[in-house]
């Protein structure tokens, strides 16, 4: 259910409904788009900055999630999120470092307070620094969503499509305890199809409880198991493989080569990040899709690899690649050498709802992974407010802004837990890539 709205809020979004009629009922044949007309519109509101707050909520698994409200003199209220594995305070910290630029700010000079806070502090990029911008600017656009009284994606360009086709990673079918574990990851695609959707993703790499890394056996039972999930779901449904980048070159480039027979829909970070020449070779020696980019965190990267077409889908995430701001260049570099756009999107319900808005507008970001976030335990963390799916697709947020309201009062009652994390390890016990 919604919240109620304070006072001065409903006093100000009424006298905005008032201010903005002519010129959204001037173009109510057709999306608005954030034009010089719109953005003088959301000015005259006379919308300052007046506060941020951070909240870190234990998500119940090997996370916390980060969000961010953004406060302004008229009473809208912006809402970002800034989860990030392992660093959730950190993020936190450099979220609540901008405070101080914010203040007295317009939260409707979106891009000029991003190229503000990325390169006024000289030291740039990387992936605190990005979440903390990323959470920073969902919050404007929803800010400026909410004054204008429309949802993110009519900004960002109006609609691209008329919904979202997305994949989920887990089943609502009973799964027998009894099964042995390959059988269990069998029984979980198929159970996943027979829940309505149309493809699933996982590591398919064995990764031992202990963290041991044993490459020709992970890749061996890794393809036995792909080849059972394909004649268990059959030749149509989308299999999505995320390597993680933890295999090695030689390793890569087997895994990829008996994996062809079996068509995935792509093999997501068959490398690491670093040596595009390394991302180059396994292209030059496979015919499987590849994607990677969760890990990247500005658009400057992604240009040479959509130039060389080293992938077939780049993967921002939202979040650490710097907010709806940033993502909408990558995609639009992507779009110039014909390379669709595959967002990462693992993190909370807020960027569910960002990454939601992203896809309706962009025109080649044409499959969304969903996120932990979508679980009912969260629905009262945000007065009940979630996604939408029909027949495996999700349908656009159509409340002004993001679409959503973070229950301060729930937050609470999952409070921050330090958590525990593990390197994996080759079997002579040398670290290795996670």
């Amino acid at each position: 259910m919604d919240t109620p709205l304070s006072c001065s809020r409903r006093g100000f979004l009424t006298r905005a409904a008032t201010f903005a009629t002519a010129g959204l009922a001037a173009t109510a044949s057709a999306p608005p788009a954030l034009g010089a007309e719109n953005t003088d519109m959301a000015k005259a509101f006379g919308l300052k900055i007046t506060g941020l707050k951070t909240f870190l909520v234990d998500a119940h698994n090997d996370e916390n999630l980060v969000f961010v409200k953004i406060y302004t003199n008229k009473g809208i209220v912006g809402l970002g999120e800034g989860t990030m594995t392992g660093k959730c305070k950190t993020v936190a910290a450099a979220i609540e470092e901008h405070e101080r630029y914010l203040l007295g700010k317009d939260p409707t000079d979106i891009e000029y307070l991003w190229q503000a806070m990325f390169r006024g502090p000289r030291y740039r990029g990387g992936p605190i620094l990005m979440s903390a911008l990323g959470a920073i600017d969902v919050a404007l656009w929803d800010i400026l969503g909410q004054a204008l009284g429309v949802p993110i994606w009519k900004l960002l360009g109006g609609r691209a499509r008329d919904k979202v086709k997305v994949y989920v990673k887990h089943t609502l079918q009973p799964i027998d305890p009894k099964l042995s574990e390959e059988d269990k990851f069998v029984a979980r695609w198929v159970g996943i199809q027979k829940d309505g959707w149309s493809g699933s993703k996982s590591s398919f790499l064995d990764i031992p409880r202990d963290g041991t890394m044993d490459f020709p056996k992970a890749i061996r039972r890794g393809i036995d198991l792909l080849r059972r999930v394909r004649e268990a779901v059959g030749p149509d449904f989308d299999i999505h493989i995320d390597a993680h980048g933890q295999l090695t070159t030689p390793m890569a480039v087997e895994f990829c080569n008996r994996a062809e027979p079996y068509r995935p829909f792509v093999i997501e970070e068959p490398t690491q990040l670093e040596d595009l020449g390394e991302l180059a070779h396994v292209r030059a020696h496979t015919k499987v899709p590849l994607a990677t980019g969760e890990r990247i965190t500005t658009k400057y990267p992604f240009a040479e690899i959509c130039a060389r077409h080293l992938v077939d889908y780049v993967q921002p995430d939202l979040i650490h690649c710097g907010g709806l701001t940033e993502v909408k260049k990558v995609a639009a570099i992507a779009d110039a050498f014909r390379v669709e756009v595959l967002p990462h999107n693992p993190n909370g319900r807020v960027c569910m709802f960002a990454s939601l808005h992203l896809c309706m507008s962009t025109p080649n970001a044409t499959v969304l992974e969903t996120s932990g976030g979508e679980s009912s335990r969260w629905d009262d963390l945000f007065f009940g407010r979630r996604t939408i799916y029909q027949d495996g697709y999700a349908l656009p947020p159509e409340r002004p802004g993001l679409g959503l309201e973070l229950n301060e009062d729930e937050a609470k009652r999952h409070p921050y837990e330090p958590k525990h994390w593990s390197s994996l390890r080759f079997p002579d016990g040398a670290i290795h890539d996670r």
